[in-house]
């Protein structure tokens, strides 16, 4: 059987920092187009990593060699990594923790891994959450995101076109 991850069986038995965390969007398993939602914890949001599995399971957790580990063996890839801060890290690591220590019910698209990291995220004061609850598609950048991309491409460009005229003496 592939590696799902672990049982966190106590509270305060790691240390997880929520303050800094990252929406971690990887492929699906079989005919599932839509992939699955992973909520990684720390700076670079990969010191730890919490997701429901199964359908009616304790959620898991994972270390960062076991995030790789559990990639291999279930042939999965990280599609997207969203990193974003918590304005109230121990709300959320209180949450999680009542999460972790409950049977999650699977009931595909209403309640399924976005809304479990959708939930941690809400109760640390975040604002991200997902309108498909569709992984693949809840990851992708917002317009907002995409025009202020756009917008720093143009700056770039018309900058370094500035600079290559001051170097050819114009």
């Amino acid at each position: 059987m592939a590696y799902e991850g672990d049982d966190l069986n106590a509270c305060g038995v790691l240390n997880i920092d929520l303050s800094n965390i990252a929406v971690v969007a990887v492929t699906g398993s079989g005919p599932n187009i839509c992939g699955h939602l992973i909520l990684g914890t720390g700076r670079g949001g990969g010191d730890l990593y919490f997701h429901v599995a199964g359908r009616n399971e304790y959620p898991k957790y994972m270390t960062s060699s076991n995030f790789t580990r559990y990639l291999k063996e279930n042939g999965k890839s990280e599609i997207r990594r969203r990193l974003m801060a918590l304005p109230n890290p121990t709300r959320a690591l209180n949450y999680l923790e009542g999460l972790m220590s409950k049977t999650w019910f699977w009931g595909i698209l209403p309640h399924n891994c976005v809304a479990f990291v959708e939930d941690v995220i809400e109760a640390g004061g975040g604002g991200w959450s997902s309108a498909s609850n569709c992984p693949a598609l809840a990851t992708t950048d917002s317009i907002e995101e995409r025009a202020n991309r756009f917008m720093n491409e143009m700056d770039n460009a018309v900058t370094q076109g500035i600079n290559n005229m001051i170097g050819m003496g114009m």
